[in-house]
């Protein structure tokens, strides 16, 4: 396969794969597209120095990129102590509550996690930045950075730029994306309404198209959002998109290990492979923004009556951030908390990432032909 972006990047398919799992990432890159992994599980930035470290030595010299969380407006920060002040009582005795009466147990002993994710702040999303640059300059194999809430700030896009790092920002609107060109963004991603994590209200269908001729000359676009086969790639490269972003179809890779106690699936991805395309919901559950979910009994509690309202982010993920950690080791697919879009349908085994990439193209290249076959010479009028 070849688009504008397959050329920008070296890559052989313009297949840009975001996951939490460094494992997966530097398969996606090995198998010909472009790994990006996502940052914001990383609290300490020696620990993101390791695993790009490790991603080096993993990926044969192949280009990859990373996924930061980092709002465009700055959002409350402080200390853990000064944030988990911030967190009324009501919220964290629902949450208490509900584990309670889900069954999922306290961790070990006196074990407690209580550092939340601070990916979710801006100060360490920076850190994130820093230590990427440096990758970029130190082996040159770092050439993408994506922002998962919209454009970063200028001196964030400019950095990227001076270190030869092209930088794409997640779009669920024609005005988002406008706003990104504007501020200088490489790549808009569009994402569709059907998208795990966090997405919009429009779908692909509508989306995908609309971003494309609104940003055309300005920027290029890859179609996120209810892509899991070759069918739907196709569809998001007729759209005008030059690439798609996959997030979803790589939870269930063979490669993906987070989460894992042994052999077999991990909890979550049984979950992934039992549910169904109506197995999800869009909630503020997670973060504090809106984001798609596997619907779960964890979820279903957040709908009942006497829920609170999710938090404001970053206090709504350090309000769960222990939940999530008991859900995860509790080893009950009925309550896991995991961002997935509604092409976990199609999520149906667990497939080495090397596959899956093989089954995405070999269908996009059926799909072309055939579709190819649909066009007859017209006659004259």
């Amino acid at each position: 396969m070849r688009t504008e972006l397959t050329d920008r990047f070296g890559i052989e398919y313009p297949i840009f794969g975001f996951t939490p799992s460094e494992h997966v990432a530097a398969a996606i890159s090995r198998a010909g597209g472009l790994g990006v992994l996502g940052c914001v599980r990383f609290n300490e930035a020696d620990e993101l120095n390791s695993v790009l470290e490790w991603m080096h030595e993993n990926t044969d010299g192949k280009p990859f990129g990373v996924d930061i969380v980092m709002p465009a407006k700055i959002p409350t920060e402080g200390t853990q102590v000064d944030l988990d002040s911030l967190i009324p009582a009501e919220h964290r005795a629902f949450v208490e509550r509900t584990l309670d009466e889900l069954h999922v147990p306290k961790l070990p002993g006196e074990e407690r996690v209580n550092a939340g994710v601070l990916g979710w702040l801006h100060s360490v999303a920076r850190s994130h930045v820093d230590i990427a640059m440096e990758h970029a300059d130190r082996y040159g194999q770092i050439k993408l950075i994506a922002n998962a809430l919209g454009s970063p700030p200028k001196d964030v896009i400019d950095k990227s730029h001076e270190h030869g790092v092209q930088v794409a920002a997640l779009a669920g609107a024609k005005a988002h994306a406008l706003h990104h060109v504007d501020a200088g963004v490489d790549i808009v991603i569009a994402q569709g309404y059907e998208a795990g994590g966090h997405t919009g209200e429009i779908t692909s269908i509508i989306l995908w198209p609309e971003i494309v001729d609104a940003v055309r000359g300005h920027a290029s676009v890859l179609a996120a959002g209810g892509v899991g086969s070759g069918r739907q790639m196709a569809a998001a490269l007729a759209s005008g998109a030059e690439g798609v972003w996959m997030g979803s179809y790589w939870l269930t890779a063979a490669e993906y290990k987070l989460g894992s106690t042994g052999d077999g699936p991990t909890t979550i991805q049984q979950a992934l492979l039992d549910a169904t395309s109506h197995d999800t919901v869009r909630r503020r559950i997670y973060s504090g923004k809106p984001a798609r979910l596997l619907k779960t009994r964890w979820t279903d509690a957040w709908d009942a009556a006497d829920a609170p309202e999710p938090l404001p982010m970053p206090l709504q993920n350090i309000l769960v951030s222990e939940a999530h950690a008991r859900i995860s080791a509790a080893d009950d697919a009925s309550v896991v908390a995991m961002p997935a879009g509604q092409i976990v349908g199609r999520m149906n085994a667990i497939t080495p990432t090397a596959e899956l990439i093989e089954d995405l193209v070999r269908e996009y290249e059926e799909t072309v032909a055939r579709l190819g076959q649909t066009v007859v010479e017209r006659s004259p009028a």
